[in-house]
């Protein structure tokens, strides 16, 4: 998604998200659930509504609080669904529900010393192949398919592609940050 780089810079609503997150590691479980969900609302969608309409989202889905997510019924999907600030499409909601119930489910199953849950279930799995992630999450998530997985695995640093070798912010990352796809190239992944 390196033409990203281009359009992004000095626009008035992809600017920061572009400079300041898209590609930067993420750990903790509300800020992995949170940019899944984003990608899920995406799908038929353009990324600006997603942007735009991101703090009404945060809102309404409780920060993207796994616990209390998962906890939602159907007085919640109804709110939900009534609510014209948010992208309201019944599967997508539904199924972001569901997967913070799986999240509470892999607490139990993915931890470190250092991370549990969501964090844990990634690091434990990387290094893959785009296609070898679509099909791990296909098996643990719902609404995940391919364009929505890589974009996600992008957005968070376990994927290559989110910016162009030219891109400042990418000079950025490789300089300031423990990125995991380039740790994983370091020690010879190939990710094609």
């Amino acid at each position: 998604m390196s033409g990203y780089c281009i359009k992004a810079p000095g626009h008035e609503i992809h600017a920061h998200y572009h400079n300041e997150q898209y590609g930067f590691p993420l750990t903790t479980e509300h800020e992995l659930f949170e940019r899944l969900c984003l990608e899920i609302f995406q799908a038929g969608l353009s990324w600006e509504i997603v942007l735009k309409k991101r703090p009404r989202m945060v809102k309404a889905f409780d920060k993207f609080n796994v616990n209390k997510v998962a906890a939602y019924k159907g007085a919640d999907i109804k709110r939900l669904l009534a609510d014209e600030g948010i992208i309201r499409n019944r599967l997508k909601v539904q199924a972001i529900i569901e997967n913070a119930k799986r999240l509470i489910a892999m607490r139990d199953v993915y931890k470190d010393k250092a991370l549990k849950g969501f964090s844990a279930f990634l690091s434990y799995h990387h290094p893959l192949t785009k296609t070898e992630w679509v099909k791990l999450f296909k098996k643990h998530f719902k609404f995940t398919g391919g364009e929505i997985v890589g974009e996600f695995l992008m957005s968070i640093g376990y994927l290559p592609g989110s910016h162009a070798e030219n891109c400042p912010v990418y000079k950025r990352l490789k300089k300031e940050y423990d990125v995991p796809w380039r740790n994983a190239e370091k020690k010879g992944f190939k990710y094609k």
